[in-house]
């Protein structure tokens, strides 16, 4: 069933970079991930997007972290913490964690970020929940290894941007995710992350790469007059 096809694909904020970097909760090698100090220093490296991981606690409030809090920590930014700090400084890659789109998205709003922000849904449930809340933002998903026929896959499930492993596409699918205009940006955070394996993910080609490592990405761009 097709729940998405007479929907059109939501364009992706504006970068002036031609690989897009992510830093995967800030850059958060040096710093405490998910945390305001993170996503600053990663600012400072100069990547094109933060990964943030949203949550919701049990009294409904909004909260950053990869995993879950049985309590509040002076350390845990609040959503409108993490959206003020990035206003015209960077765009967010919003992990949706646990969260209901119809509280987040009047946040975005509020904070003039909706133009700024690709939403990740980590379930279809959440596509198909985000597309009835804000047609207009662009979604991102993983695209199961079971799916071989990527045509039919975004014909029922549109989005404007898919994450993956290292070849992880064919050929040919990277050729509908081209024709389609359905970025790649693949995850290379890894423990043996390394020039080796950057490389070896932008000869797939893809358009980004979501990194552990964003300051030394990106000056491995600039060396290689990529950035």
């Amino acid at each position: 069933m097709q729940f998405f096809s007479i929907l059109l694909i939501a364009l992706l904020p504006v970068v002036k970079h031609k690989h897009v970097v992510i830093a995967h909760r800030g850059d958060h090698t040096v710093l405490p991930e998910n945390t305001l100090a993170a996503y600053t220093r990663a600012i400072e490296d100069g990547v094109d997007y933060v990964e943030v991981d949203l949550r919701t606690f049990k009294d409904g409030r909004l909260y950053i972290s990869h995993g879950e809090l049985s309590a509040l920590s002076d350390k845990v930014p609040s959503f409108e913490q993490v959206l003020s700090l990035c206003k015209k400084k960077v765009n967010i890659y919003l992990d949706f964690k646990d969260a209901d789109p119809a509280i987040v998205y009047p946040l975005i709003k509020k904070a003039g970020m909706q133009k700024h922000i690709v939403v990740f849904c980590n379930t279809f449930e959440q596509l198909k929940d985000w597309h009835k809340v804000a047609p207009d933002m662009p979604l991102m998903t993983s695209v199961p290894d079971e799916v071989k026929d990527l045509n039919a896959f975004f014909d029922e499930y549109p989005v404007s941007a898919i994450d993956g492993s290292i070849g992880q596409y064919t050929p040919e699918m990277l050729a509908v995710c081209k024709k389609r205009n359905v970025a790649i940006w693949l995850d290379v955070q890894a423990k043996d992350e390394d020039p080796l394996r950057w490389q070896k993910a932008l000869d797939t080609p893809v358009q980004g790469l979501q990194t552990d490592h964003p300051g030394a990405l990106i000056n491995y761009l600039k060396q290689n007059g990529d950035r």
